[in-house]
Order: structure tokens, then sequence, then C-alpha cells
């Protein structure tokens, strides 16, 4: 089997995906843009108010005692601009801080007194992290020496950075959800569609059935042809559509589920289906011949109608169908696996080839094993492609549940 191809639905679909992916991502690429944008204009600000905050300090020092009227000013000025920040001195001796957390800043001393000291450890880990953030701002003293001014982002930027990430998951969860249920109500939508035609077109096939088997009699009464090869023939393609009118009039309902044994279902499938395709392909069924598993044979009959069709036109000219009914005991299953001497499918297809509307024929809507894998999951059991080789043929394997129970062996 072989399949390479999409018809022109999914493909619309796939378009359409990929231009809403496409414009996520221009959206989400201009809000955290333009959010970097903001962070850096507020961070040149906080730079800015920094170089202010360390020039009234240096003022504040520098400043004679007798001027109280703009010592005061400037330190109003200081105490408005607030920031996380550190002076420290070329040896990293730490002379003031301020905006810091107040009850790290110092530490409870153990004996009776409740005086509060110095704790260097937070503020070597504060230092640190402020030595990563912004380059130092300088302040020359008037006795030649250097005191070092180191600042954090505030609070507030600190946030806008993280906002723009926490605003697009947030989306991202809720469009997730939204397009889940949308998605969920339109393919119930679109099944309910499918169902009323289905079920409608058995309906309407019913009428036409039953005057070709009333014909069919007339015509072996009036030329005394009971046995006649042809019309024997004839008959068997009237029931096959009396078996499909009935497999779309069961499509939407749950089906129901009898005891049978595999292999001769899978034979009796196999001899209706070899004299309706080419000669030249040769089917042979093998395996275990006893095994039983809970069935609808008009809806396995199906399954393997889609998956004996697809390996058939996937042999071009001659070639060999096989079908191997294999038994798990261990796991109580059944393996069922066709096999084809066809085009092959490419590894990177082995799960697509069961989406809705993927397909090679030019004709073809690529719902056949869309439709077998829901069918065989209405069997409780489930199908993959075991393995496949370019030029050289595909194996599906169908795995069902035994209906026959084993009990471990009495030692």
């Amino acid at each position: 089997m072989y399949f390479g191809e999409m018809n022109p639905y999914q493909y619309n679909q796939q378009r359409w995906k990929f231009a809403l992916l496409i414009l996520a991502a221009l959206i989400a690429g201009a809000s955290l843009l333009y959010t970097n944008y903001l962070v850096r204009n507020l961070s040149k600000s906080e730079r800015t108010k920094a170089e202010v905050w360390a020039m009234s300090m240096r003022n504040i020092i520098t400043m004679p005692d007798f001027d109280d009227e703009m010592i005061t000013f400037i330190s109003a000025v200081r105490d408005s601009l607030s920031m996380p920040a550190i002076i420290a001195d070329a040896r990293d001796s730490i002379i003031y801080w301020r905006d810091l957390d107040s009850t790290k800043t110092n530490i409870l001393e153990e004996a009776e007194g409740e005086d509060l000291v110095y704790d260097p450890t937070y503020f070597n880990r504060q230092l640190t992290i402020m030595k990563k953030s912004h380059s130092p701002i300088i302040i020359n003293l008037p006795n030649g020496g250097q005191w070092f001014v180191y600042y954090k982002d505030s609070l507030l930027l600190t946030q806008l950075r993280v906002f723009p990430y926490v605003q697009l998951t947030l989306i991202a969860i809720f469009l997730g959800i939204a397009y889940t249920v949308f998605n969920s109500i339109r393919k119930s939508e679109q099944n309910l569609v499918w169902v009323g035609l289905a079920k409608e077109a058995a309906h309407q096939l019913g009428t036409p059935i039953s005057s070709l088997m009333a014909w069919l009699e007339l015509v072996r009464t009036k030329f005394d042809a009971e046995k006649d090869p042809l019309l024997i023939e004839m008959e068997s393609d009237v029931k096959r559509l009396e078996i499909v009118a009935d497999r779309f009039s069961k499509i939407g309902s749950t089906p129901v589920l009898h005891n049978y044994i595999v292999y001769k279902v899978v034979v009796d499938f196999v001899n209706y289906f070899k004299v309706r395709t080419s000669d030249k392909i040769v089917f042979n069924v093998s395996g275990e011949t006893k095994v039983q598993a809970m069935l609808n044979v008009p809806l396995f009959d199906w399954v393997l109608e889609n998956l004996l069709k697809n390996a058939a036109n996937a042999i071009e000219s001659a070639g060999r169908i096989d079908i191997v009914i294999l038994e798990n005991i261990a796991k109580e299953q059944i393996f069922i696996d066709i096999s084809d001497t066809g085009k092959g499918i490419p590894r990177a297809q082995f799960d697509a080839v069961f989406q809705p509307g993927f397909t090679t024929r030019k004709r073809g809507w690529g719902l056949g094993l869309s439709l077998t894998k829901r069918m065989i999951e209405y069997h409780k059991g489930h199908i993959f492609v075991k393995e496949s080789e370019i030029d050289k043929g595909t194996t599906f394997r169908i795995v069902l549940p035994s209906s026959q129970t084993y009990e471990p062996a009495q030692i």
C-alpha cells in the first residue's frame, strides 16, 4: 500500500492552520517586542534615577554642614528616588543601602538584648546580584577615594519583564481550550451530517435492491436457470449491496457483536473478494483456524474490504496478498496481519494514513482507513502499520481481543 498525498480538503485545512499559526506568532512577537521596548525605556529611566541618587549622596557628603536647608532639600530628592541600591567602597565594604528587605538587612543578636546587628550574608548576596545586573555608578570623594553605587531593577520592572510571557501563556491556554471545544462541536455536527447521509443512502438503496432480487427470481423461473453461474454471481453482488446498505444504516449506532471464528469470517470474505480482483494477484489465508472473537460481520467485512482494496491498488501488475491470523495467548489477543507486495509506505506516514482525507488517488476521499480504524475501535481493538518498505510491500496489523479465556497451567 502506498500513500503520499492529501486531498484538497485536507490541504486547505492544513493551510488555514498554518496561516493561523503564523498570525499567532506575529501577535506574540509584536507583544514581546513592544514589551521589550517599554522595558528598555524604563531601564534607562531607572539608570537615570540611580545616577541622580548617587549624585545626591555625593552632594550631601561634600556639602558644608551649615547649609542645612540645601542638605534637607537634597535629602528629600534622594529619598524620593526609590529603588534597591547599595553603596560600597573599593573593597566591597558596604557603606549605605536603601529599599532592601527590612526583615533581612539586620538580624537579632542572640544575647539578652535585642539590638540589631549587621547581616553580612544577605548583603553580600544582594551585592553580587546587583553587580551582575548593572555596571556601577562611581562617586568621587573629596579625599580622592571612590564609592561605587550598585542597584538592581525595581519590582515593577521585574514584573514587566515577566508579564508578556505570563500573558501569552494564559492566552495560549484559553485559545487551546476554545479550539478544542469548537473543534469538538464542529466534528459532532459533521458526524451528525454524515450519519444522516449514510442512513438516507441506506434507505434509498433498499427499494432498488429489493427490485433486483425480485427480477433475479423472475429470470430464474422464466428461463429455468436455477443453477446458472452468472445468475449466482449476480445474486452474490446483490446480496453484497444489501450488506453495504446495512452497513450504512448502522453508522452512528452501537454495533452488536457476536462470537465468530475469525478464520472462517476472513476466508469467506476473501473468497468473495478475490474473484472480483485481478487474477494476477494471489491471495493466501493462513494461521490459527480456531480462534474466536466478538465481531459484527458486516462491519468487519468492511474493514477487510478497505484493506484488501488498498493492497490490490498498491500492486501495479502481479503480486501477492497474505492474511495471517495469529494468537497471543498471554494477552488473550488475536493478530491479523495483512501483507502485500505493493509500493509501500514511507515510515514518516505510518500514522498519517489513518487521518481523514489522506490519499494518493485523485478520485478518493481518503476516508477508507479512517473508517477502518474507527470500526476496529468499535470491536475494542486497534490497527497500525506493522512494517513497510518502499517498492517491497506493507503489513497492516489488526489487534482484536480474543473471546476465549485460558486458565493458567497447573503444575
